[in-house]
């Protein structure tokens, strides 16, 4: 109790002497350095974890223990977070967007350290998945469940879930311009100095935390070596040349961009069909355990990787594999990344559906990486003439495949650049970014986060009428008061029910509780005060049927499409053949002004 009087008497005073803006702006503070805390904590935890396992490898040599790894990692993941927590983890950034469609930007306190222990559990331990979502996941609890502290609205609730996930973003790349941009881009705030101002001072906090605690050891960071090319003495011809397949790098990471994604999904789903936990994390556990004994860079994230792509140290990138006596052969060499490349996707869906906790963004930009090194690669080796820098393509690359997957292009090209600490790869950046994004909107024009909850209409744009109507449960307009009537009644049953009732709809059902039609006050007018046809005329000579109907599990948009189609104002809702009740538009436009006021106070 007096916790709770001490809260209460603190939130009188804020009312009298911080505005409510002034308030959020100080409570994004707050997110950005526990959000900031909270990606150390988790990329601390999951190259401690890796480290311990890994270090004492012989680089010439196979290991069989990756074939355990893995399912141990996913084993102890679903142990803990199912049986232990008992709690059910949602995907990453898809969690968050469904959160604030669905649930009213309230995520459960419990996701404020949940994803960080499964998640560094699961990359730890080999799992093939990011940690940037599990790490915005972990921001957005803490942004939402801060705001419910301090009885905030939906509004800056939702607000505070963005400058989490940003905050979470900037600490992991040391880049608050991305961690901005993504929640503007990606969880789609709108871009109002009122959200700006917080966004920017949670993704600093943030930062700043996370170079306090570690600076650069973990996080991954690069300093460019090269011009936009590899020579800078060239002429304007030249530099066109090489322009021009930057502009083919994004084409071909759109399309990767598109395998990436239905593979993805895919596999994820194929996954999903093995009801038994134990059945699907052991098989998903060998399964990937098999591929990382084979290709042993599919290993967890993957930085280490693009890292070795950089400093020219590629062939390392065989060691402990079975191919590590080939690793001069240049042809050997090329397919053994392109099949790394093609097959960390399905090492990714595999870990995330069999269990584990992770997400697509490290992958994303795993995948990029690698697809500009073989590209520059492979067109150096055609001597062209102009060189192709190897470490720049494999930078743009990055953005290149983060941009079509996650459609999110400013977050690629900001992402690369705050990365190599500087604007000269801009112009490559950008080419590629929008070839990309382009390529793969003529295939998906909603991406791997959203495609789900874009196919259910659970999910928010920046449309806000369209917003508005999904943040409306369906269910809750429902009228259920309705009197209804049987089809064999007569028309002097139909006329008591009439006197009972302050409705002029009336159901007809059946003793199945089936609707087969329905009867209007309009229909019935002229004669029912005559009551020499009270037993001469049936219900069911007097009943029409609705034009359409609608299942309460629709989402509202579906049923305002209908209500358009149909022009009716009244829609019956039948589940499973069985009448519910009516839902109409008065009643819809009563809850759209309700919600109205909280969307925008």
């Amino acid at each position: 109790m007096q916790k709770t009087s001490l809260l209460g008497r603190f939130l009188i005073w804020r009312l009298k002497h911080i505005s409510n803006k002034n308030f959020v702006r100080i409570l994004s503070v707050f997110v950005g350095l526990a959000s900031g805390f909270a990606a150390v904590l988790l990329k601390t935890l999951a190259h401690y974890i890796h480290q311990f396992l890994t270090s004492e490898f012989n680089l010439e040599i196979q290991h069989f223990q990756y074939l355990a790894y893995p399912l141990i990692g996913i084993l102890i993941t679903v142990i803990l977070i199912k049986y232990v927590f008992k709690k059910e983890l949602g995907h990453g950034v898809t969690d968050i967007l469904y959160s604030i469609s669905k649930r009213k930007s309230i995520i459960p306190r419990s996701k404020s350290y949940t994803s960080i222990l499964g998640s560094s559990i699961t990359v730890g331990f080999g799992g093939s998945v990011g940690l940037e979502a599990p790490a915005a996941s972990t921001g957005s609890a803490i942004g939402s469940n801060l705001a419910r502290v301090f009885h905030l609205d939906y509004q800056s609730r939702t607000l505070l879930i963005g400058c989490g996930a940003a905050g979470a973003i900037s600490a992991i790349f040391n880049a608050p311009i991305t961690g901005v941009i993504f929640a503007l881009e990606i969880l789609m705030l709108d871009l109002t100095m009122a959200s700006l101002i917080p966004l920017l001072m949670a993704t600093v906090s943030g930062a700043l935390f996370s170079q306090y605690l570690i600076g650069k050891e973990i996080m991954f960071s690069y300093t460019l070596k090269e011009s936009i090319l590899s020579m800078p003495d060239i002429g304007l011809s030249q530099i066109l040349l090489g322009l021009g397949f930057y502009v083919m790098l994004g084409l071909t990471c759109g399309i990767i961009s598109v395998y990436f994604t239905r593979t993805e999904l895919y596999v994820e789903n194929l996954m999903g069909k093995i009801k038994n936990v134990f059945t699907k994390l052991f098989l998903g556990g060998i399964a990937i355990g098999v591929l990382i004994f084979v290709f042993p860079p599919l290993y967890g994230e993957g930085y280490h990787v693009i890292s070795t792509l950089l400093n020219g140290e590629a062939s390392e990138l065989m060691n402990n594999s079975l191919f590590y006596s080939l690793k001069d052969s240049i042809p050997v060499f090329l397919l053994f990344l392109v099949g790394v490349m093609m097959l960390k996707v399905v090492a990714t869906a595999i870990t995330i559906g069999s269990g584990g906790v992770g997400g697509i963004f490290a992958p994303s930009l795993f995948v990029g990486g690698i697809t500009g090194f073989i590209f520059a690669r492979v067109v150096n080796n055609f001597n062209p003439p102009v060189q192709l820098s190897e470490s720049n393509f494999t930078m743009v690359g990055m953005a290149g495949m983060l941009s079509g997957v996650l459609h999110a292009p400013l977050t690629g090209i900001f992402l690369i650049a705050e990365i190599t600490g500087g604007y000269e790869l801009i112009l490559p950046l950008m080419l590629v970014s929008v070839s990309s994004y382009l390529t793969i909107m003529a295939f998906e024009p909603h991406s791997i986060y959203t495609k789900k909850l874009a196919a259910k209409g659970e999910l928010i744009g920046f449309d806000k009428d369209k917003a508005i109507l999904t943040l409306i449960g369906l269910k809750e307009v429902i009228e259920k008061d309705l009197k209804t009537i049987n089809p064999d009644a007569t028309l002097g049953d139909l006329v008591k029910v009439v006197a009972v009732s302050n409705r002029n709809i009336f159901p007809v059902i059946d003793e199945d509780e089936r609707l087969l039609g329905i009867v209007l006050l309009d229909d019935i007018r002229d004669i029912m005060f005559n009551p020499k046809m009270y037993n001469k005329i049936k219900v069911r000579e007097l009943m029409h049927v609705q034009p359409a109907s609608i299942s309460s599990d629709d989402s509202m948009d579906a049923a305002m499409k209908k209500f358009e189609e149909t022009g009716a104002w009244n829609l019956p809702v039948i589940d499973k053949d069985k009448y519910v009740g009516f839902v109409s538009k008065s009643k819809l436009f009563s809850a759209y002004r309700r919600m109205l006021k909280q969307f925008s106070p």
